[in-house]
């Protein structure tokens, strides 16, 4: 009897830590580098340089390494175009520069592993199930249906080159290039909440949290744009209805 009573005892101990720590961790605010990433992918989008270089020297400032902050501009692009992300770019080269003129001395950071892969198609399908917590051992399938079916170029482009070249360059997470994308959808307003919806879903698969999300928005808000961070709140409240 004592046995089983001690048994129950140690259950119910190891059942509240770990509520503990799981509401601890649903509790917890995104971080500084997260913050940085959010606001350098919104100026970004929105083309606005002057804040961007305010953003970048923050994230720098809260320990983004230089090729981190790279990384950032360069994914961007897929969502945003070449335009905004070369400007994003130049922009960092310039902050850069003046950190360096004032004695800063920022960490470069690791680069990239390389994408040795003779089957991008594979890698990119495999990781976007990665992405969208689905397993990973099943058979390749190429869309019968949507977009996908009516352009196969454009499904091939992003199993490829999104999912195969972009997300399998470890520089940043899963996570991180989430929050990203999502910055990105958000400020680019009217048009994507399709997109911005799925992304949403995605970034809560990967770890982020239901606080952490609503805590962008007010981020986007007091920063960026008001109306966008509203649109964004009003795309999240139908995703979250839907589950």
């Amino acid at each position: 009897m004592n046995k089983i009573k001690t048994y129950f005892l140690a259950f119910s101990l190891l059942m509240f830590l770990s509520n503990q720590v799981t509401e601890a961790q649903s509790n917890s605010p995104l971080t500084e580098k997260q913050k940085a990433i959010v606001l350098i992918s919104s100026f970004t989008a929105k083309g606005n340089l002057p804040k961007l270089k305010q953003a970048l020297h923050t994230g720098l400032d809260a320990g983004l390494t230089i090729n981190e902050c790279k990384e950032v501009l360069v994914h961007l692009y897929a969502y945003c175009g070449f335009p905004r992300s070369i400007q994003g770019l130049n922009t960092l080269m310039t902050v850069l520069d003046e950190r360096k003129v004032k004695g800063i001395k920022d960490t470069i950071g690791t680069e990239a592993t390389a994408v040795n892969d003779t089957n991008k198609y594979e890698t990119g399908w495999k990781n976007l199930a990665k992405l969208g917590g689905r397993p990973t051992d099943g058979p390749i399938k190429k869309p019968t249906s949507g977009y996908g079916a009516f352009s196969p170029e454009i499904d091939r482009f992003l199993k490829e080159h999104l999912f195969a070249d972009l997300f399998s360059r470890d520089i940043l997470t899963f996570a991180e290039r989430e929050l990203v994308t999502v910055s990105v959808l958000i400020a680019l307003g009217n048009g994507v909440e399709p997109m911005l919806t799925s992304h949403l879903r995605l970034t809560m698969i990967q770890g982020i949290t239901k606080n952490q999300i609503e805590e962008l928005f007010a981020l986007v808000e007091k920063s960026v744009s008001r109306s966008d961070a509203d649109a964004a709140r009003k795309a999240f409240a139908e995703m979250l209805s839907q589950n």
